[in-house]
């Protein structure tokens, strides 16, 4: 008999300035996925054919919990790709990442499907399977991966596979997140790119995403400062977010490195220095208020191990 486990993922935040579709990185914020067998409608209320789904934390009310539920339909995927019929599921999540607010909320819910159905089924599929499988999914690698592998990831293709590799991140480098209580969807924040870039603009962030890393690995500030920089996504996407300019000055001037739209946005990523990160945070929060605008700010750290499961005691 199956007993219950967690599948624990862990936010991202991705397009790290100039690493647009490329570069993302795990964050200590979690949403948590438990699995069972379905039990009867006496306790639970049946959503679904053979589906029950629960959902706790501050955003659970815009949850799914019918068919339409991301990880329940990506737990569906991956049994229909083995050519066997999905079980019956009592799913429980328990919900630490804001939804559409750049930090890989949908990427947690992939990767907690798939790794949850892949447990279930008792392991079928290697990780670089999982990996391969959460990419096409998602459409692009840079927050699937780090939230199954942790750590900072780097991922290209060769249009046959893909290949990641682990960014070193100095542990002096502090991520500090302002999460505002607006959001911004994914696919706005794509429509507002160009469909073509100049030559001068790919040149420009090659080098400073090969500058990127080389800071994130050496945490050297100048490297890091320098290297934030970003001319294929962010100059198109400010404009869809009210006061960034007021919290990306504020963010340096109170001794950031830099500052970059996590994923599309809104929230907003600074890299500090550990002496400089609670100076950053105050400064972050209080240019966003002065426009008016509610916000959360939290310095978070870089989670190493990614995707995990556990057996669930009940």
């Amino acid at each position: 008999m199956l007993h219950p486990f967690t599948v624990t993922v862990p936010a991202t935040t991705a397009n790290l300035g100039p690493g647009f579709d490329c570069l993302g990185a795990a964050l200590s914020l979690y949403n948590r996925f438990c699995f069972l067998p379905a039990k009867g409608a006496e306790t639970h209320r049946i959503s679904g054919p053979g589906l029950t789904i629960q959902v706790r934390g501050e955003e659970a009310a815009r949850v799914a919990t019918d068919g339409k539920n991301l990880v329940y339909q990506v737990f569906c995927q991956f049994f229909e790709a083995l050519g066997q019929t999905p079980p019956n599921l009592h799913l429980e999540i328990e919900l630490g990442v804001p939804l559409a607010r750049g930090l890989g909320s949908s990427a947690t819910a992939i990767v907690g499907g798939l790794l949850g159905a892949n447990y279930w089924a008792g392991n079928p599929l290697s990780p670089q399977a999982l990996m391969r499988m959460a990419i096409d999914l998602e459409g692009h690698p840079d927050n699937v991966v780090p939230a199954l592998l942790g750590g900072c990831q780097l991922a290209a293709s060769d249009d046959q596979d893909w290949l990641h590799c682990t960014v070193a991140w100095h542990s002096e480098i502090v991520p500090v997140v302002a999460i505002p209580h607006f959001e911004l969807s994914t696919a706005a924040a794509r429509q507002v790119l160009p469909q073509d870039y100049c030559r001068a603009d790919v040149v420009f962030n090659t080098a400073h995403l090969a500058l990127l890393v080389k800071g994130l690995e050496t945490g050297d500030g100048e490297q890091l400062r320098v290297g934030m920089q970003d001319r294929v996504h962010q100059p198109y996407r400010q404009q869809l977010i009210p006061g960034y300019g007021a919290v990306h000055e504020a963010a340096v001037q109170a001794g950031a490195y830099g500052l970059a739209i996590s994923g599309a946005g809104p929230t907003l990523l600074a890299l500090a220095s550990r002496a400089n990160a609670p100076r950053v945070v105050a400064a972050m929060k209080q240019a966003w208020q002065m426009e008016k605008t509610a916000v959360t700010v939290r310095s978070l750290s870089l989670d190493r191990q990614g995707a995990s499961i556990s057996k669930s005691i009940r």
